[in-house]
């Protein structure tokens, strides 16, 4: 029977290899790019609260256990759930790469504290940590995604973020910074270190005190590094074991993201926050800038602003602005327009079985009034 560190290995491995980048990151998924546009809506004629409960029609299947869908904004609220694993719609769940937006809304706020700037580099911040004769590397190529640093493949579950940072600069060799965009969990564990080298705090405190508490985020946060547990009530993860018919819990789980991946929220938390940050509530004028702002000149299909934010453009022209994230047993999402006419919350528990794709992209198509590629089925 495969254990919990198995199935991460897996999805790392093929996260790198670039199989499930589409899961992951929705703005990889066909006919859907980032381009021109404004992030406002196709319309303001109130949400199809029809579609929204059709994209949750017929689950729990064999590729998915449940999952919730929560809408707020100016066009209105709806809120649904379906599955037996996942028991309110206000049920904590792990939230996955979600939790890079805490990381680099602390780091933006920093930068406004004059503590650091966008264009400084990790050898400046950190010296020491990359090793001697790597190109320098900006705080906004980590935030961005345009670093050009190795993937994680060579990181395990049990070491602390240093150790994991060490043993992925081990493995392969980097690429020029600011040429290419490439997801990477590195990043965000380099940033959460510089978030503790700046301010002498540990990761957690720094988010709980500059954006939990002034939001009265009261069920979000960034677990110790040795607690699995999740509170209740939470959205089971359960994934199936291979070679196998069945199912295995693993919603007590590492948190070994920390600062890249390894928060815990629930919905009613999620769309506080991102209404909060969107509305510049978190971020003076010139951070909030830099949240939406993209690199010029970096090229890949996916792109990603100074706020990590990921920018995504679908079919009719509508763009949102959000991100994704995937732990086994978990798959969620923010996004919302930029207006925040609609604010689109999503938590999904997938068996592994099959790609989730299709049933975000259901979800994705309900909450913005737009159309989907014909993966959706």
């Amino acid at each position: 029977m495969a254990n919990l560190g198995e199935y991460k290995r897996r999805w790392r491995t093929a996260a790198a290899a670039g199989t499930v980048a589409a899961v992951l990151v929705m703005g990889t998924v066909p006919a859907m790019a980032a381009g021109p546009g404004h992030g406002v809506a196709r319309s303001d004629r109130g949400l199809d609260k029809e579609a929204l409960r059709a994209a949750l029609a017929g689950l729990p299947d064999e590729n998915v256990t449940g999952g919730l869908i929560r809408m707020s904004g100016a066009d209105g609220r709806w809120t649904g759930t379906a599955g037996p694993s996942v028991p309110a719609a206000d049920a904590h769940f792990r939230i996955g790469s979600v939790t890079k937006i805490f990381t680099s809304t602390v780091l933006l706020q920093l930068a406004a504290e004059g503590r650091l700037a966008l264009d400084d580099t990790v050898q400046e911040l950190m010296p020491g940590l990359l090793p001697a004769g790597y190109y320098p590397v900006t705080v906004g190529q980590l935030l961005s995604h345009t670093s050009g640093l190795q993937i994680m493949t060579c990181a395990t579950e049990d070491m602390s973020p240093r150790e994991a940072v060490d043993a992925s600069l081990a493995c392969g060799e980097p690429t020029e910074p600011g040429r290419a965009t490439r997801y990477n969990g590195i990043n965000y564990f380099i940033a959460g270190l510089i978030i503790e080298q700046v301010t002498g705090h540990d990761y957690g405190s720094e988010v709980r005190a500059r954006i939990l508490a002034p939001l009265r985020l009261r069920d979000t946060y960034v677990p110790a590094l040795d607690d699995w547990s999740i509170p209740e009530p939470y959205t089971r993860g359960l994934v199936a074991v291979p070679g196998s018919g069945g199912l295995k819990d693993v919603s007590v789980q590492n948190p070994y993201g920390w600062a890249e991946g390894g928060m815990i929220s629930n919905a009613p938390d999620l769309a506080r926050f991102f209404t909060a940050l969107y509305r510049g509530r978190l971020l003076p004028p010139a951070q909030q800038k830099d949240l939406f702002r993209m690199p010029a000149a970096a090229s890949g299909d996916t792109q990603f602003s100074y706020g990590g934010l990921q920018r995504t453009e679908f079919p009719d022209g509508t763009v949102v602005w959000g991100k994704s994230g995937h732990v086994p047993g978990y798959t969620s999402g923010v996004f919302a327009t930029r207006d925040l006419r609609r604010v689109l919350v999503y938590a999904l528990n997938p068996t592994d079985r099959s790609p989730e794709l299709p049933y975000v992209l259901r979800i994705a198509g309900a909450a913005f009034d737009v159309p989907v590629p014909a993966t959706a089925g």
